[in-house]
């Protein structure tokens, strides 16, 4: 993450919890709400019920890569949690990239990814075609 702040406190990501508005995937949760501080704040989280430490620190690595390919700095002041779910570790940045994209389209922000100067966001590749059972037989 580029020299982002970030959500430190109980209280902050309780106030999120409770008052933001929140978007749900099987693999990620997003809360998000307006601040008053004219720049982006974001707090990541993985719990225990994630796996060991070594699962959530994945959890948190992924999370932020996928994360910095999606949030524009000029988007206004928001607050930003996001939730680590149980596939969340087990997943790559590029997996995880096309879900927070999802993400931030239900709660209004703006995407980075989806300006004219940006690179386009990484996709899955193309999957290879297996022969034909009578093209074996040809050969």
């Amino acid at each position: 993450m580029n020299k982002k702040t970030t959500l430190k406190l109980n209280k902050e990501f309780r106030r999120l919890y409770f008052k933001g508005s929140s978007a749900v995937h099987p693999l990620i949760v997003t809360y998000a709400c307006k601040n008053r501080l004219g720049r982006n704040r974001i707090g990541i989280t993985a719990t225990k019920k994630i796996g060991h430490a070594v699962q959530r620190n994945r959890a948190r690595r992924v999370m932020k890569a996928a994360i910095d390919e999606h949030l524009d700095q000029n988007i206004g002041g928001y607050d930003l949690v996001f939730v680590a779910r149980g596939m969340t570790p087990r997943l790559k940045s590029w997996q995880l990239s096309s879900v927070v994209a999802k993400l931030f389209a239900q709660a209004g922000l703006p995407d980075k990814a989806k300006q004219p100067d940006a690179p386009p966001p990484a996709t899955l590749p193309p999957a290879r075609k297996k022969p034909a059972a009578d093209e074996k037989a040809k050969a």
